[in-house]
């Protein structure tokens, strides 16, 4: 019978396990056989009980716990073998059986048939014993057959009692004390670790803490590195220190006074260029960088304080260094300090290139051959170049305004000022498209124009005259000179000179292609720089039929006439005024 009493018993260990099979320990069955003449405790050879006690499970050895030889008494009758609780002790098959079915079946009021341990007993009453005090299974009941229940198979349920030889140790209990070191989770940099820690580690002994802690009694005590504590502080200070900085310059860009000099300058004089529509801020960056005042703010502030001080203009100014930034915005307001070249309407680019070369402070004709030989990189547009007996490409584009040129700058540099000035301005007016509608072939040929009216009128008024007129004679319907301009201008632009009187025979013996008293149309281009007047004239030119003029008094005055007969009027007046 199994340990609760009679039954199959619990199935057989795995067959790989070393006691499978073992029918004394898991899932014992009672021996058959005669009943014990001493009580149901069988009795033994000495040799027996020893071999039963000493038997080696390892090796596959005969145990006291099953699989081992049966014993017998002194008459030779075989006993069952004994057997044994959890603890090692030897108890009775017998008379454990018998305690549990006594204590299961002995408060039942009718009668049971009880068991002996050789089968059923008649309905002979049977014997009660004490239960065995040191049986942990002696207070249990037994169940019967298949009904037997599964006491190990619930998941609170205890493990199965396994053999003394077998029997695992009790768990260490956990540790309360515990204390991280550099191996556990303590940077050995703050433990007082360092290079040298192996060493005293193998010297004093604190490579195996646990052993020092055994014989200390406690806690060792850690070292602190005063490296590490500096290395600390210096960092923090460093902090400190970087934030307080910082912190002071916000304070001072933010709300302090902006930086500035004082005076009106240390004598080291200075040209500064200021670009075209440049703000205080460009302008007092510039000023910064050439060192004439000490801070941007400070000149912005200064401008915002003078009432006239967003009126500064663009060009090249000599200012001192180290320079108040109130009297900067001064001398930049004054026309004293202004070092620009200005250009007036109508100028030759011949008289222009000779004040280059005088501003910039570089060779007589220095300026000319740059032109002459660099013009196709200077800017001009697509449609100002490759005419032919053109003498001069830039003619035109020198546009009449104000430039910076200082010496230190090159004359391709201020020639590339005037150009793209010239095409912004003649991209605003649309000059390129509205050619075609004043019967002229491209802008180019409106460009010239405007220069002839330029060069041959005086007013406003007599600029729209003028641009009637030169439409007019160039209509192929023009019987009054037969498509000639005849324009003094002309004539004195490839003569290079500025007359009033000309002889007829000087004028008409000269076949170059400048000559409109020799050639019909146009000349072959500009021949000064006109400015905004002329070239709106030229683009709204007046409808009154004139096609004659003359300056009557040689210098100021201009009157039209719409026919010969009047021209000739005109022409004796002005001999007249002249005294020719």
């Amino acid at each position: 019978m199994t340990e609760y009493g009679r039954g199959p018993g619990s199935e057989p260990w795995h067959p790989e396990d070393p006691l499978y099979g073992d029918g004394g320990w898991g899932g014992q069955q009672a021996h058959t056989g005669q009943q014990s003449p001493y009580g149901g405790q069988p009795q033994q050879y000495p040799e027996q009980q020893a071999q039963q006690q000493y038997a080696d499970w390892s090796n596959g050895g005969q145990s006291s716990y099953g699989g081992g030889q049966p014993s017998y008494d002194q008459y030779g009758h075989q006993h069952p073998e004994p057997q044994y609780d959890q603890y090692g002790n030897q108890y009775d098959q017998h008379q454990y059986g018998q305690q549990q079915y006594d204590q299961q079946y002995a408060p039942q009021a009718q009668p049971q048939q009880g068991y002996d341990d050789g089968g059923w007993g008649g309905g002979q009453p049977q014997a009660h014993y004490p239960a065995d005090p040191s049986d942990p299974y002696g207070q249990q009941t037994g169940g019967y057959g298949a009904e037997q229940p599964d006491l190990y198979g619930t998941p609170e349920a205890y493990p199965p009692p396994e053999p003394p030889t077998r029997r695992r140790a009790e768990p260490e209990p956990q540790r309360t004390d515990w204390d991280p070191g550099p191996d556990e989770g303590e940077h050995a940099f703050f433990a007082g670790g360092g290079d040298d820690g192996d060493d005293d580690a193998a010297d004093d002994g604190r490579g195996d803490r646990g052993d020092r802690r055994a014989r200390g009694g406690g806690k060792p005590k850690k070292r602190r590195s005063g490296c590490a504590c500096l290395v600390v502080c210096l960092v923090l200070g460093g902090g400190v220190a970087g934030i307080g900085y910082f912190g002071y310059q916000f304070y001072q860009d933010r709300f302090g006074a902006a930086p500035d000099f004082a005076g009106d300058g240390n004598g080291e004089q200075v040209t500064v260029t200021i670009p075209k529509g440049a703000g205080g801020s460009t302008i007092g960056q510039e000023l910064k960088r050439q060192g004439v005042v000490k801070s941007v703010d400070a000149f912005i502030a200064a401008q915002q304080s003078n009432p006239r001080g967003k009126s500064i203009q663009d060009g090249v100014y000599t200012l001192q260094k180290e320079m108040s930034a109130e009297s900067a915005v001064e001398l930049l307001l004054s026309p004293k300090s202004r070092s620009n070249l200005i250009i007036a309407e109508g100028r030759r680019n011949a008289a222009v290139y000779e004040l280059i070369d005088k501003r910039l402070g570089v060779k007589a004709g220095t300026t000319a051959e740059v032109a002459k030989s660099e013009y196709k990189n200077l800017g001009l547009p697509e449609w100002a170049l490759n005419h032919k007996n053109v003498k001069d490409p830039l003619e035109g584009f020198l546009y009449p305004s104000s430039y910076s040129a200082a010496k230190g700058q090159k004359p391709e540099d201020v020639l590339k000022q005037m150009v793209a000035r010239a095409n912004e301005q003649y991209e605003k007016i649309g000059l390129e498209e509205k050619a075609e509608g004043l019967g002229l072939e491209g802008p180019w040929e409106l460009l010239t124009a405007a220069s002839l009216v330029q060069a041959e009128g005086k007013t406003h008024e007599d600029f729209r005259k003028m641009a009637e007129v030169i439409y007019n004679r160039l209509k192929e319907s023009n019987t009054e000179t037969n498509q000639k301009l005849q324009f003094d201008s002309t004539f004195n632009y490839l003569m290079k000179q500025s007359k009033i009187h000309i002889s007829e025979s000087e004028i008409n013996s000269n076949p170059d292609p400048y000559n409109t008293y020799y050639h019909r149309g146009l000349p072959p281009g500009p021949i000064g720089n006109p400015g905004a007047e002329a070239l709106q004239a030229a683009l709204n030119p007046t409808d009154d039929g004139w096609i004659y003029f003359v300056a009557t008094d040689g210098v100021e005055k201009t009157e039209f006439a719409k026919t010969h007969d009047e021209f000739l009027k005109l022409k004796d007046k002005f001999d007249a005024a002249s005294g020719n």
